[in-house]
């Protein structure tokens, strides 16, 4: 890593090989999602500071202060060592920021305002470089973990050319000119 750093606030962890930021407001969940993701064998590597440079190959890639490693925070748990309690495979010293997933709090009232058809995707600036951002509305009774796989899945799907939209619409014209 470089000597360019910056510390975002969030849990920095990969999950399906893909390194990704949750961020968030302050007691949205992010603690409590990186619990479950950890349930589902997805790995931390660092609460609340990650730090992040780029490498000698102008990735940006992120890690956890010393200070830091193996602990998360989770609100009426208190701190947490992820490496005990899960085992050595929950925790990974580092990864490449591939995406951003920025937690929404939202009403139901508002959560039902949002646009069915197109996730709010955007991009953010860290260290010079574009990442791409996704951001998730929080609402009670979502499985926050399973929306979190699923957005990487469609990611994945998008970088490989794929647009569920796109093809949805073409069966829709599809069905009403055929």
């Amino acid at each position: 890593m470089s000597d360019d750093k910056i510390t975002l606030h969030g849990v920095f962890m990969e999950v399906m090989q893909l390194g990704v930021l949750l961020t968030g407001a302050s007691g949205v969940g992010k603690s409590e999602l990186a619990l479950e993701l950890l349930n589902r064998g997805h790995h931390l590597i660092a609460d609340d500071a990650p730090e992040f440079g780029l490498s000698p190959s102008a990735v940006i890639e992120g890690r956890c202060p010393q200070l830091l490693r193996d602990f998360l925070e989770v609100r009426g748990l208190g701190v947490i060592n992820v490496r005990a309690m899960f085992g050595e495979m929950a925790v990974k010293s580092r990864a490449e920021l591939n995406v951003i997933l920025q937690l929404q709090a939202m009403s139901g009232e508002s959560l039902a305002r949002v646009d069915r058809l197109h996730a709010s995707r955007d991009t953010v600036v860290v260290l010079g470089k574009e990442v791409p951002r996704i951001r998730l509305p929080v609402a009670p009774g979502r499985n926050m973990a399973t929306l979190v796989e699923t957005a990487l899945r469609s990611y994945r799907l998008m970088l490989g050319g794929y647009d569920a939209v796109a093809d949805f619409s073409r069966r829709q014209q599809s069905s009403l000119t055929g």
